[in-house]
């Protein structure tokens, strides 16, 4: 007596839907910036995404991925700050200019502008009509990408990029470069 044939369908559906749920998942994830490196103890403020997926047929070779709109839009403000950030990082060594936007020179604010309108998102142009944009973000709480102002009256910005440093366009004497956030007079900061 021969074996009796086993069906494989059940098991292989079960395993594309896994497969492409989790491809879908890794294509999310890559997306959402990384925490900081020094996290706080307190669970985080934001709000977390969610990844669910419905199992089809094999025949259909399709996952359908369902995603929290709460989390995708909170998400999308925090992947712009992150692209701002990498831009202006991407910048240093670029001379300063007064009134300079870039791409090749900056002041200050034209840096923070031109790396902000480079990831999708407008703002102000000078850095004390910037300071009244977002909302406010004590100093303790910084996140990379968070615009930092210095002085009183605010004339100067910077993006804080984390361990206590932002990313500016800073004089005529300096290229844009890093700088310690203790360098200069803190005033706010703002996370648009």
């Amino acid at each position: 007596m021969s074996p009796k044939p086993v069906s494989l369908r059940p098991a292989l559906t079960r395993r594309a839907a896994v497969v492409a749920g989790s491809a879908a998942a890794a294509a999310l994830f890559a997306t959402v910036p990384a925490a900081p490196a020094a996290a706080p103890a307190a669970p985080p403020a934001s709000p977390t995404v969610t990844v669910s997926t419905t199992v089809v047929p094999l025949a259909a070779r399709s996952a359908t991925i369902t995603l929290d709109p709460q989390a995708v839009a909170a998400a999308a403000p925090a992947a712009a700050r992150r692209s701002a950030m990498q831009k202006a990082l991407g910048k240093i060594g670029s001379p300063y200019r007064y009134g300079a936007t870039g791409p090749n020179a900056f002041d200050c604010s034209g840096l923070v502008t031109w790396a902000f309108k480079s990831s999708g998102k407008s703002l102000p142009r000078t850095s004390n009509a910037m300071s009244r944009v977002g909302s406010p973000v004590s100093k303790s709480a910084l996140q990379p990408g968070d615009l930092v102002f210095f002085y009183k009256p605010v004339s100067h910005v910077g993006i804080y990029i984390g361990n206590g440093k932002v990313v500016h366009a800073s004089s005529r004497k300096s290229p844009v470069k890093i700088s310690d956030i203790s360098r200069m007079p803190f005033n706010s900061a703002r996370r648009v």
